[in-house]
């Protein structure tokens, strides 16, 4: 998704609200709002200009996202480069428990999620993880990136889903396939007793459910 650009200069906009005494809180908003703007539009020398005027690299905008969180999700790599030498937090989470390395991998951005785990990203965390997020949107290499770097294979979601689930779940074959080859657990199951083998069933995905079956699945 990428957001509209603005048609008018919201700079000057800021200024003249402070000029005529408009409220700061409000002033500052326009701020926060141009300046994720530049973000998620990948507007990097916006971006850097306004980093050097004292905006927060942290800044959240509206959608409740901080600006790394939106950088990954949108793919704007050189915005994310100048968050991150300008302090941005590499695990900070959305209100949504999303992080930068999360939104990565679900979107299939790889050179990002290096670039994250360069800063010492997190890849394994109580609840929903980037190789889950991967594994849901098929982006295969990536999951075999996540997988080098040490990602637990069978990690659990809050109700206990697995990357190999969600892969069955999302129809992603060669994502569970890769998945089983690489050891994951094809008989674990959620808090509700569904397994990689149930949502295969369920999709009638004729294909999985053999397949996780000569895995041993049951």
């Amino acid at each position: 998704m990428t957001l509209p650009r603005l048609s008018i200069d919201r700079r000057r906009f800021l200024i003249l609200a402070v000029a005529l005494g408009l409220p700061a809180a409000a002033a500052a908003q326009t701020a926060v709002d141009d300046f994720v703007i530049a973000v998620a539009n990948d507007r990097v020398d916006t971006v850097r200009a306004m980093l050097a005027k004292g905006v927060d690299p942290n800044v959240v905008g509206k959608d409740g996202h901080p600006a790394l969180v939106t950088a990954a999700r949108e793919g704007s790599t050189n915005a994310l480069d100048a968050l991150l030498a300008a302090g941005a937090k590499v695990d900070a989470r959305s209100t949504f428990g999303d992080t930068a390395l999360m939104l990565a991998s679900l979107n299939g951005r790889l050179e990002i999620a290096k670039k994250l785990r360069t800063k010492g990203a997190a890849l394994d965390y109580p609840g929903w993880t980037p190789l889950i997020y991967a594994a849901t949107g098929g982006h295969d290499e990536l999951v075999k990136y996540l997988l080098g770097e040490g990602a637990k294979i069978n990690a659990g979601s809050p109700n206990g889903t697995s990357a190999l689930m969600m892969a069955a779940r999302e129809g992603k074959f060669a994502t569970a396939e890769l998945l089983i080859a690489r050891g994951a657990d094809v008989n674990h199951r959620n808090a509700d007793g569904a397994s990689a083998l149930t949502w295969a069933e369920r999709n009638d995905d004729k294909i999985l459910v053999e397949r996780l079956k000569r895995a041993g699945a049951k």
